[in-house]
């Protein structure tokens, strides 16, 4: 059975470390590559001129999912609900341009679900959410040693103390999503 229901969504919350182990849970969800996206350096970057804060990329994950078992909506309400989209340009200690929070949009449709999600999570929030939505730039994705980082580091200390406290909020928040 050919399903023709993929899709695909674009979303930075900081880190992609953090962003990529959280979409790997979820039902649904067929492949989640970090990258980056949105900067004003023509060219692909490096890793290196990213954390500089310099190019104007922000470090963002494609999902790539199946929208028959779970739809664009639920994606961002997952992804808004697991990050912090109050801070400009910063999540946890994480500072700079290439860790805000951004929404890139493939197509009108996912503009406007993006828009009445990032709306409807508003009264969750103390501060006013920050996140920014973007047609989808060229996205570049990033080195293979940024791929499954957090399958491959559990044992390393930023995913003891950043990333399984947002896998512990998704698995409180959306248990129902996840695999």
């Amino acid at each position: 059975m050919i399903n023709n229901n993929i899709q695909i969504a674009t979303v930075g919350g900081g880190c992609f470390w953090c962003t990529e182990a959280v979409f790997l849970a979820v039902k649904g969800v067929k492949e989640v590559v970090s990258g980056y996206a949105g900067g004003n350096v023509p060219g692909e970057p490096t890793y290196r001129e990213i954390c500089s804060g310099l190019t104007g990329h922000a470090e963002v994950i494609q999902i790539t999912f199946d929208a028959d078992i779970i739809s664009y909506n639920d994606i961002l309400v997952i992804f808004m609900t697991t990050h912090n989209p109050t801070t400009l340009n910063q999540q946890g200690a994480d500072r700079g341009t290439q860790y805000r929070s951004v929404i890139f949009y493939h197509n009108e449709q996912q503009k406007k679900i993006a828009e009445i999600v990032t709306k409807g999570v508003t009264p969750y929030y103390e501060d006013v959410i920050v996140t920014e939505i973007s047609e989808i730039p060229v996205f570049y994705k990033a080195g293979k040693d940024h791929q499954d980082y957090y399958k491959n580091n559990q044992g390393n200390s930023y995913c003891s103390y950043v990333i399984n406290p947002k896998l512990s909020q998704l698995r409180a928040l959306h248990s129902d999503k996840l695999n």
